[in-house]
């Protein structure tokens, strides 16, 4: 789901019609405002499953696979991003 897919309506006018609303969220976000500002969204249950799903999975080292191994300890920092080490030293 985009944002530019997103229905916006006011909290008045969700009150009002909360049914049509809901309705609507399962197949696009709703986004509810509040004095003219986005306050919250309502997204579909599935909708929210999904992004709660890709939140943050931490994977082990013992889950990849060699290839994948492989590639981190391949990888090497551009030298354009070689100032930003200075962040990490005590």
């Amino acid at each position: 789901m985009s944002n530019a897919d997103a229905v916006t309506v006011s909290a008045a006018e969700f009150h009002r019609n909360i049914g049509k609303y809901q309705d609507i969220a399962l197949t696009k976000p709703v986004s509810i405002t509040k004095n003219g500002r986005e306050r919250t969204v309502l997204l579909s249950a599935q909708e929210y499953s999904r992004l709660k799903r890709r939140d943050r999975r931490v994977l082990g080292t013992d889950e990849l696979s060699d290839q994948q191994l492989d590639a981190v300890r391949a990888a090497r920092v551009p030298a354009e991003f070689a100032g930003l080490d200075s962040e990490v030293k005590d």
